[in-house]
């Protein structure tokens, strides 16, 4: 069934081999089935479940360090107390806390705990939010985040909080510092920036970052005293996506965390979308001729060499006779997977259209480029895909060029031409046009 709700926002995990498990625990059989088939719709984790103390003691008296988080009622019938929380907690295992109610004391005790967070049961929507944290927590371990702050005490507590929900963090003392960390960090997701700091601030800070990047491409969160009027203002309109008043709840920072890291993530995702194509995850024909039109103007120039391949799919209509359009589709994404493996991240590798793929790769001299595609091809062939317990044989028929010629249309074309002469040639082979 396809999921409709905030759990598909999640990133889908490459591969379907499962991950860590996940320690669900509630006394009450609903919801922990409930919670449980909501964690299953997030995919890549196996999931164990407990309704007492007794229960999970068995279950960390064997390798604890399986569990990736754990999903725990306070309150158990033999843990009345929140003993559950203390007990998982000592085998340094993330907790999510659910509890029937929330009260000022419930909230100091939960937290006390150094729990990920708390969610109240009360409704199905928020049982689900727990299954939106627990694959949040997973997103979150490829995401950077960077705290500029000249107190060191401040520094590290915000850092605590971050590596609680298991973000990437790094630190700067002040601006300039930070600078410094976005130059060897260009993928950081989320600043979030003190405004008084010595050597540079943070309002110079944010204009200069602004500068390099936009508010969709790099979030900014100020901190500073909410009581400074105007202050918040200043930040942002300055660049800021938001502000927070010291001190915070620790809530409302994780609040303002997610949604910045969200925007960007979300912005991230759609312009994903826009440049590969859907069924392989490889890049688009657009895309290749930006791209690779970028490449085939450096070749031009004499700054690298090129070499541009047209690759197809040998007996492809063969393959969906016989097998069917599924694992057709199987066949073109194992293809693109081993062209992109076969190659440097810094060359392209797109879908031109139907069983067709084009590689522009920066080779040393244009001798290597056979070699680089004989790789390639040897690699299609080595693939191991199987439908309905019968081997579906890949090959491909290649025809490169390393004659930049007037454009990157002109040398597709060329590489094309090899590509029919291969062919002829019987196939699963690599001809040099």
């Amino acid at each position: 069934m396809e999921e409709t709700g905030k759990l598909a926002k999640l990133q889908p995990l490459p591969g379907n081999a499962p991950g860590q498990a996940i320690l669900v625990v509630d006394d009450s059989r609903s919801v922990r089935d409930l919670l449980c088939s909501f964690i299953s719709r997030i995919g890549g984790f196996t999931i164990e479940s407990a309704g007492s103390l007794a229960e999970v003691r068995e279950l960390l008296a064997n390798d604890p360090g399986r569990f990736f988080c754990a999903a725990l009622d306070l309150n158990l019938p033999d843990a009345p107390n929140g003993e559950v929380v203390d007990l998982v907690r000592s085998c340094d295992i993330p907790v999510v806390v659910l509890t029937a109610s929330v009260s000022p004391s419930i909230r100091e005790s939960i937290l006390a705990r150094n729990v990920v967070d708390y969610v109240s049961k009360s409704s199905l929507g928020e049982v689900e939010q727990v299954a939106y944290i627990i694959g949040r927590l997973r997103e979150n371990r490829a995401k950077k985040i960077l705290v500029v702050d000249d107190s060191p005490s401040f520094r590290l507590y915000v850092a605590s909080l971050l590596e609680k929900y298991c973000y990437q963090t790094l630190v700067a003392a002040n601006g300039r510092e930070a600078l410094d960390v976005l130059e060897q960090h260009a993928d950081v997701t989320l600043v979030i920036t003190d405004v008084h700091m010595p050597v540079m601030g943070g309002i110079e800070l944010i204009a200069t970052i602004r500068t390099k990047y936009r508010r969709e491409d790099l979030a900014i969160i100020g901190l500073s005293n909410a009581s400074v009027r105007g202050l918040s203002a200043t930040l942002l309109k300055t660049g800021a996506n938001d502000f927070l008043g010291k001190p915070f709840e620790v809530e409302e920072f994780y609040c303002r965390v997610t949604q910045n890291t969200n925007m960007v993530g979300y912005v991230r995702q759609i312009r994903d979308l826009a440049t590969r194509d859907f069924l392989t995850g490889v890049y688009n024909r657009r895309h290749l001729f930006e791209v690779g039109g970028t490449l085939h103007a450096n070749a031009v120039r004499g700054n690298v060499t090129i070499a541009t391949a047209v690759i197809d799919a040998d007996h492809f209509k063969q393959i969906n006779d016989t097998f069917g359009h599924q694992t057709g589709d199987d066949a073109l994404r194992a293809i693109a997977s081993a062209l992109e493996a076969s190659v440097r991240k810094t060359d392209v590798v797109a879908r031109y259209g139907g069983e067709e793929f084009v590689v522009v790769a920066v080779v040393k001299q244009p001798d290597d480029a056979t070699i680089l595609f004989e790789r390639l091809r040897a690699n299609v062939a080595a693939i191991a895909l199987e439908s309905g317990g019968q081997p579906v044989p890949l090959r491909v028929s290649i025809g490169f060029t390393t004659s930049p010629g007037a454009t990157l249309a002109a040398m597709i074309d060329c590489a094309d031409a090899g590509v029919y002469q291969a062919k002829r040639a019987g196939r699963d082979r690599v001809v040099r046009a």
